[in-house]
């Protein structure tokens, strides 16, 4: 393994750039899909923080991807000796406004590849960074953790973290439901063809799930628009969320959270239905 990891961490520093255009369409989409009482964006006007990963899609051919629906190689990132991918987190700080139809560009580097051996078996932990720009200068900057696995045997269960207790002091809270058409439909918003997303034999027969997996990054944007709820008027300047335990469609998603004594910060949590943490996450606001 000790070979196999040095070649994969002279890949460490590739960096690529990409170009798009800030569209309303994908707005109008996150919206609908969340159930969210809010207005599309007109022309001119800015996103809602964190909704930029509607943009910079990944875009592969049928012959670029794996069996379980991602791409064998994802940009930056190499083929990777574990065939498992899952999200672990992210780390947004948003420094300029992001306006409908504005060009912007994006530079993406590999920051870090770390091998580790856990409860689950061998993992690499793979940190990605991404810097998007309007015409007016860098306006988002993102890091985002992704973790490679093993391949689970033929009809073994998949192995599932430790959970770790809610706190208790939490005023904020509300009820979300991920069902198999919200799961559905983020997959398309976001052109994430991993299969244990919406491919339910799939998820329970071969990867060992007990049901549809919901999406590190539609339980981040779950998180993020639950913090701006509770801070109307604000504007947001960070975000970062870990996660901790996946969550399935079989039960409702449990978001809580606080605001912080230092008048800037909220802390959230999703939950799995056992009331323990599938994600922590900490919101700033100006």
């Amino acid at each position: 393994m000790t070979d196999e990891y040095d070649k994969l961490t002279q890949h460490i520093g590739r960096k690529i750039t990409a170009s798009d255009v800030a569209t309303a369409a994908p707005m109008r989409g996150m919206i609908v899909t969340f159930d969210r009482d809010e207005h599309e964006p007109a022309p001119g006007q800015a996103i809602p923080p964190g909704w930029h990963t509607m943009y910079f899609l990944p875009m592969f051919r049928p012959a670029e991807l794996a069996a379980d629906g991602l791409a064998i190689s994802t940009g930056v990132i190499p083929k990777m000796p574990f065939p498992r991918r899952m999200f672990a987190g992210t780390r947004m700080r948003f420094l300029k406004p992001i306006h409908v139809g504005e060009a912007l560009t994006r530079e993406t580097i590999l920051s870090n590849i770390t091998i580790k051996r856990g409860n689950t078996g061998t993992l690499a932990f793979v940190t990605v960074t991404h810097r998007i720009s309007t015409p007016a200068g860098l306006a988002v900057e993102e890091e985002n953790d992704s973790v490679f696995r093993e391949e689970v045997p033929q009809g073994a269960k998949s192995g599932i973290p430790k959970h770790e207790s809610a706190p208790a002091d939490t005023p904020w809270r509300q009820t979300h439901h991920a069902n198999e058409v919200s799961l559905f439909r983020f997959s398309a918003l976001t052109f994430n063809g991993h299969r244990i997303h919406y491919d339910r034999p799939y998820a329970t027969e071969v990867e060992g799930y007990p049901g549809l997996v919901v999406h590190g990054p539609y339980s981040s944007t779950l998180l993020l628009n639950f913090a701006r709820d509770h801070n109307p008027g604000r504007a947001m300047t960070s975000f970062q969320m870990r996660a901790r335990a996946p969550l399935f469609d079989t039960a409702p998603v449990t978001l809580v959270g606080r605001p912080e004594p230092d008048g800037t910060t909220s802390s959230l949590w999703s939950l799995t239905p056992e009331g323990t943490i599938a994600m922590s996450s900490t919101a700033t606001f100006a």
